[in-house]
């Protein structure tokens, strides 16, 4: 059975053994509260009468909310302020919905533990072994020569560059040299 129930000016789906987060409700962690303000009930696609239906709930934890930062700022004008703010919110486990109970959650029965049989190991050859004796009967392919004999470049001698040698010389400092133009006149309108 689901229920839809206003709280804090806001609306949520329900059903026995939910959890919801709603705006802050007095009470503590672990008492009960009711919700009055049924909007909705039913079963799949069957509505009930909503009229004296209650939802119940449990209190889970009253926690606070993500922070939330407000800044205001006024360009030119040298104006900015900073504040930060949590929504106070209370956690909700919904117990009952009318007078349908939640069902306890039954944990799921353990499996025990299969040991190894042995029979399975014996059955099952290794092939390790196998591989490597069926690869050492194997006369190996003969490879080329050209490219057995061939040496390999050593790359640890790097020679220099014609270009990297002739790098240019680094240029003086330009001098700045006072302008010797003489101011434009001004106007006259």
């Amino acid at each position: 059975m689901f229920a839809v129930v206003r709280t804090g000016g806001k609306q949520y789906r329900v059903a026995a053994g939910d959890k919801i987060v709603v705006e802050k409700l007095a009470g503590d962690a672990g008492d009960t509260v009711t919700l009055d303000d049924v909007l909705l009930a039913g079963e799949g696609s069957d509505l009930k009468d909503t009229k004296n239906l209650t939802v119940s709930a449990e209190i889970v934890a009253q926690a606070k909310g993500e922070k939330v930062i407000v800044f205001k700022k006024r360009r030119r004008h040298n104006y900015r302020r900073k504040k930060g703010h949590r929504q106070q919110h209370t956690i909700l486990m919904i117990t009952a919905i009318g007078d349908q109970k939640a069902a306890p959650k039954k944990a799921a029965p353990k499996k025990e533990e299969a040991a190894p049989k042995p029979e399975a190991k014996e059955a099952a050859p290794k092939k390790t072994p196998a591989k490597k004796e069926a690869a050492a009967e194997k006369p190996k392919a003969a490879s080329k020569p050209d490219t057995a004999a061939k040496p390999k470049k050593d790359t640890s001698e790097k020679k220099a560059s014609p270009k990297a040698e002739t790098k240019a010389p680094a240029k003086a400092a330009a001098t700045k040299k006072a302008s010797t133009k003489k101011p434009a006149p001004a106007k006259k309108s």
